[in-house]
């Protein structure tokens, strides 16, 4: 009989993954994650949906197609077909990868908009933004730069300063420009839309705390719930790519407001080519079936108030759970383009079987938000150990004795109840942490049980008894057993390894594994070749990987628009001989003082002491050191016979060396310990 509850309808999204650029690893986990949980609710028997979409439209698509020349459907097509391919190969099985650029969402959105203003849940008012007068558009607040009206810092967009901290209006800026043509922006008056969240308080105070959110997640949205919801802004201004509102000409939806009900698009094209699901079935107010969202934590708000209140408004249902999860950081740092670590999920897959990072983010993976740590160290060890130390281990040791001295069958027998009872016995809890996605606790009980059938197989040792004279019966016993325990190995893990899984069945010679096959173990049964079903990670593929991500970024960064909007290779420069190179005086350097430049957006002034003078250098790397005197007291590398340069700030006396893609991601060089002011590098 099934330990398994009543069928269940199960429909699972993913967040929507912006169709401006290529998935990383830090998306991954996400898609991974969700992936996983659907893989074990089909493995139960119950009828699982995962439906996701490119998030299409916005300006930055509509900015970036215009700078490569062709049209915004273009782009998105071009990314679409990038990100399919990649989630395929991570083994992502949506039921529907669809778009938010559809018919589909169009019809939906326009539905629900006109529902929710029919409901009087929609007001409009005047609002003053900055404009860019050159382009023709208005300005988002990430499309606009100034100084910071708290610290004076520089170079900060139009919303928040990141070196302060301080959030504050657009308009509140000094010395604003626009961030795509640099002109000085106006302010200018335009009518806007607005969703009333405010109409939804109570609704959205007695959801929060029905358990559809992680404890910590309802906590953050009762500050905002205490302290009072506010009107969404919910429409653009032309030019802008999405979908205009109806009878609005010139005024089109806001890309939040209609990449959520991708959702609902993306099921409702899968229903067209699905007759069995019911597109009322699962989104109808009074719907019997379960609705998951699984997000990261950066976009809680729209999906723990915004959405939830645009559904109720709308007389649709609301989601059964919001799982939020944290962010990726790599070798404890976040992810670093000039590390190496800032990682394509393209060129992960050049390198690396995609199972391997799909076991490890399950190991981390818990049940709340916080944030998970890829130790490449700690990958190579832990799938090396787990992986193929542990599981396929029991297979490769026992399959040859079946082969050989049994013309591959494996026998009738069971040597150790006890053992195969732990088996079925641990299934439940395993289960149970599957279905609260704390899988870290699922592949420790895992685990825990392949260690416990590698140590009984070690302890019969049948490599040994197969040596002596009469004891071959008791080898296919025990390698029987090994078999069916590397069997139920193998269907516990199989959510987290659908590959392994295929090829441990062909193997095995079984129809494709069930969660409820756990129960019974093979017997009389005939198994196929055994062939190595992982391989060992190579650090040298874990090096190749993070130079290859480093040559990504050296490819992007050595591309510059040329004026058709087509990309071009930025020439090296012209050769210099030997001559020309050691004529260059290179020299230690001591920071004696490091300070800000009024009136420079990356400029930093830098007093040196190179032994028996002093110089004053500027050095453009203020993004990458926000506070000046952290530099002061250190030693760096100094070109002493540069010729002076005469700048609008002053007089440049030779220069400092620095290395990096630039922004934030730029380094001062400094010589080894022991070097002092004043000494020649050679």
């Amino acid at each position: 009989m099934s330990d398994i509850a009543a069928t269940r309808q199960i429909l699972v999204t993913s967040a929507l993954p912006y169709a401006n650029g290529s998935i990383h690893l830090g998306h991954m986990l996400e898609y991974i994650q969700t992936d996983i949980w659907v893989r074990f609710q089909k493995l139960r028997g119950h009828q699982a949906v995962y439906v996701c979409a490119d998030d299409a439209h916005g300006s930055a698509i509509m900015l970036r197609a215009e700078k490569e020349g062709i049209t915004s459907e273009q782009l998105i097509a071009n990314v679409h077909a990038e990100h399919s391919a990649d989630f395929a190969d991570f083994l992502v099985n949506f039921d529907n990868f669809y778009s938010t650029h559809s018919e589909e969402n169009r019809e939906l959105s326009e539905l629900i908009y006109t529902r929710l203003k029919e409901a009087g849940h929609i007001s409009t008012r005047s609002v003053t933004q900055y404009y860019d007068p050159e382009k023709g558009m208005f300005l988002a607040d990430r499309f606009i730069k100034g100084t910071c009206p708290k610290c004076a810092a520089e170079d900060q967009y139009g919303d928040n300063c990141e070196k302060c901290g301080a959030t504050y209006e657009p308009t509140e800026l000094k010395d604003p420009r626009s961030a795509i043509s640099g002109a000085t922006p106006v302010l200018k008056d335009s009518k806007h839309f607005f969703f009333r969240l405010q109409d939804f308080t109570d609704m959205l105070k007695q959801w929060t705390r029905s358990g559809a959110l992680q404890d910590a997640v309802a906590n953050k949205i009762a500050e905002w719930l205490d302290s009072g919801l506010q009107e969404w802004d919910i429409s653009r201004d032309a030019p802008y790519f999405g979908f205009e509102i109806p009878g609005e000409p010139g005024k089109y939806f806001y890309v939040w407001l209609d990449a959520p009900i991708g959702y609902m698009a993306s099921f409702k094209n899968l229903c067209s080519r699905r007759p069995e699901l019911s597109f009322d079935g699962f989104w109808n107010a009074d719907s019997s079936a379960e609705l998951y969202h699984f997000i990261g934590k950066d976009i809680v708000n729209f999906h723990t108030l915004f959405w939830p209140a645009m559904l109720e408004g709308a007389g649709f249902r609301k989601p059964t759970a919001v799982n939020v999860h944290g962010y990726l950081t790599v070798n404890g740092q976040k992810m670093s383009k000039s590390r190496g670590t800032f990682i394509k999920a393209r060129t992960y897959l050049d390198h690396l079987n995609p199972e391997y990072l799909r076991y490890y983010y399950a190991a981390k993976l818990g049940r709340g938000v916080e944030d998970l740590d890829l130790n490449l160290e700690d990958f190579v060890q832990k799938v090396n150990s787990d992986l193929v130390g542990k599981v396929v281990n029991i297979a490769s040791r026992c399959a040859g004795f079946i082969h050989k001295g049994n013309g591959g069958v494996m026998v009738e027998a069971n040597l150790a109840p006890e053992l195969s009872s732990a088996f079925v016995d641990a299934a439940p809890s395993i289960a149970d942490a599957y279905e609260k996605r704390d899988f870290s606790r699922a592949m420790r009980e895992i685990m825990a049980l392949a260690d416990k059938a590698n140590a009984w197989i070690a302890d019969k040792a049948p490599w040994a008894l197969n040596k002596q004279e009469g004891k071959q019966d008791e080898v296919q016993a025990i390698c029987a057993l090994g078999i069916n325990l590397f069997r139920q190995l193998v269907i516990f893990l199989k959510p987290v390894l659908p590959t392994l899984a295929a090829d441990a069945e062909a193997f095995l010679n079984v129809a494709p594994l069930r969660w409820d096959d756990h129960k019974a173990l093979l017997t009389n049964h005939q198994l196929n070749a055994f062939k190595p079903l992982l391989a060992r990670i190579e650090p040298a593929k874990i090096d190749a990987m993070i130079d290859a991500s480093r040559e990504d970024l050296a490819a992007a960064e050595s591309t510059a628009p040329a004026g058709n909007g087509e990309l071009v290779k930025e020439p090296l420069a012209e050769e210099i001989n030997f001559d020309a190179f050691a004529a260059v005086d290179l020299r230690v350097a001591l920071i004696e003082k490091c300070e800000f430049v009024e009136g420079a957006d990356k400029l930093l002034r830098l007093s040196l002491d190179i032994g028996d003078a002093k110089r004053n250098v500027f050095s453009g790397i203020k993004s990458a050191y926000p506070d000046p005197s952290k530099l002061e007291g250190r030693l760096t590398l100094y070109v002493a016979n540069l010729a002076p340069r005469k700048m609008k700030f002053g007089v440049s006396e030779g220069m400092v060396l620095a290395a990096g893609p630039g922004g934030e991601e730029i380094f001062l060089l400094s010589p080894d310990q022991g070097a002092k002011p004043g000494q020649r590098v050679k």
